[in-house]
């Protein structure tokens, strides 16, 4: 790695960090705690993706890609991987049964909102909502996930009313914490492929941007946004609904592959020099 590289990536790092150690502080998380995790992780991606074709992965070697101690890669390699796996499952089947409402006909109305749901039915209700998006994971418990987190409401005459457009848990701190690991390393890992993987066709990564706003539009920013952006996914979720043979059967193709598009919004005060503060 040339000069001009390490410093790129030193910067890059550091602004990267700033805001991840930021949120880390304000819960609590201590440098030691971090720093475990992140030689655990530097163990774990050494040990699967950077292994030669034809040798087994050493310790030693392992230790000489990451700079770690040989003790403290042997230890980190008989770990257990911290349990990741309940909180995104909960994340998918939520998303996935909003995404089917605001998708499929039989849950709309007759000008394409989503519609005001009985709680059971064997058509257009809640429950078969669920059954047929959420696998077997109790109507009730999703229902009540989807109101903690302000997604749907139960009216007193026991039907459901969608609140919002997405899985957007705005009081439940756990769940957005959740959804920052989930969608900063999917944007992280589209940057990773448009710096390594070139030739194999770069991945759509585009934002915009003005340094010189007044304070007074930004509302006004946020709204449009916001509306504009939820429409483009919605658009989106009804193509990829097409093509995916979960919702589809009659997909056919070779393989499994999971693709999508994020979408988020950004503001920071500037300095008199155009410099974030």
């Amino acid at each position: 790695m040339n000069d001009k590289t390490s410093q790129a990536l030193t910067v890059a790092i550091l602004r990267v960090l700033r805001p991840l150690i930021r949120l880390l502080l304000r819960h609590g998380v201590s440098h030691r705690s971090f720093t475990e995790l992140a030689k655990w992780v530097y163990v774990d991606v050494a040990a699967a993706e950077f292994n030669l074709d034809t040798r087994k992965q050493t310790t030693s070697r392992i230790a000489v890609i990451t700079g770690l101690t040989r003790k403290d890669v042997a230890r980190l390699r008989v770990q257990p991987q911290p349990d990741e796996r309940e909180q995104s499952e909960r994340y998918n089947r939520a998303a996935r049964v909003i995404g089917a409402w605001l998708r499929e006909s039989v849950f709309k109305t007759k000008t394409g909102e989503p519609a005001v749901l009985p709680l059971q039915g064997d058509a257009a209700s809640f429950t078969e909502l669920v059954h047929r998006h959420s696998g077997d994971i109790p109507v009730r418990a999703l229902l009540d996930e989807l109101v903690r987190v302000d997604a749907v409401q139960l009216d007193a005459d026991g039907k459901v009313r969608l609140k919002n457009h997405g899985y957007i848990p705005h009081s439940d701190t756990v769940e957005k914490i959740n959804i920052l690991g989930t969608d900063v390393a999917l944007l992280l890992n589209t940057i990773n492929h448009n710096l390594t993987n070139a030739d194999k066709g770069p991945r759509f990564q585009r934002k915009v941007a003005y340094d010189n706003l007044p304070a007074e539009v930004l509302p006004i920013f946020r709204e449009l946004a916001a509306e504009e952006g939820q429409a483009l996914l919605e658009k989106l979720n009804l193509w990829l609904a097409e093509h995916d043979r979960d919702t589809n059967p009659d997909v056919s193709g070779s393989g499994r592959n999971r693709a999508g598009i994020g979408i988020y919004y950004f503001e920071e005060p500037q300095d008199e020099e155009g410099s974030d503060v």
